[in-house]
């Protein structure tokens, strides 16, 4: 098995950490195959991209920290990777505020995060309706652990957002309703534009047409009545 570690860094970001400008950092690995995914390599190669210790980052990272107090871990699915919550405790001791970003499938991890306040920016990734998610990851998901983790994440006081991407041929206007009342009661859901960009699993999705910004504009009003904020990302 391939190690689950740090492969990518990422010095600064403007927007991968609301309110804040961060450093991203990028766990290889994943237990999706999203076919959209422009992570292709993180997700399918993480062995090919050099493997960064969480020691060697965090020196980095404070070697930056009087430009640079925030971090956004994502993958890949970094919950997945053993020395997670140490890392993340070696960040929160040198006063650095963290995002995860995680698709929701390992809830007792993400419930052990929350509980020890390691975490100060949660976004989850809900794929799709429940049915669905096995055509948009390419493999089977059990709903539970996605469910619980919503509810986790709901149910907490750090800040968070979950996040949609419209991908086109998967996800069908009347598939959103479904997904506003899996999140309902949520403060903030991100309705995200599909983008193939990057190096992408399925590289047939490359010639996938976005949906026109009308149309997002469009599922965004029609989700009002179970989500507090919506915000339309094209």
């Amino acid at each position: 098995m391939i190690p689950i570690t740090i492969r990518g860094i990422r010095l600064i970001s403007l927007v991968d950490f609301p309110g804040e400008v961060c450093t991203t950092v990028f766990y290889g690995g994943c237990n999706f195959r999203c076919p959209w995914c422009h992570n292709a390599d993180l997700v399918l190669r993480p062995d090919t991209l050099p493997a960064l210790e969480p020691g060697e980052v965090l020196e980095l990272l404070l070697r930056r920290s009087s430009w640079v107090q925030a971090v956004c871990i994502t993958g890949g699915e970094p919950t997945l990777a053993p020395g997670l919550e140490a890392f993340i405790r070696s960040l929160k001791s040198h006063g650095f505020k963290v995002k995860l970003d995680t698709n929701g499938t390992r809830p007792g991890i993400l419930a052990g995060l929350l509980a020890a306040g390691l975490l100060d920016y949660v976004a989850m990734d809900v794929k799709g309706p429940p049915e669905k998610y096995g055509l948009l990851t390419g493999t089977r998901v059990e709903p539970e652990p996605i469910k619980e983790s919503i509810a986790l994440i709901k149910n907490s006081r750090v800040s968070y957002e979950f996040r949609t991407t419209a991908v086109p041929s998967l996800l069908l206007a009347e598939d959103f309703p479904a997904i506003g009342q899996m999140l309902c009661g949520a403060r903030r859901y991100v309705l995200q534009q599909y983008r193939p960009a990057g190096t992408l699993v399925d590289g047939s999705f490359q010639k996938a047409i976005p949906y026109p910004e009308a149309t997002l504009y469009k599922i965004a009003r029609e989700l009002q009545p179970f989500l507090t904020e919506i915000d339309v990302r094209v």
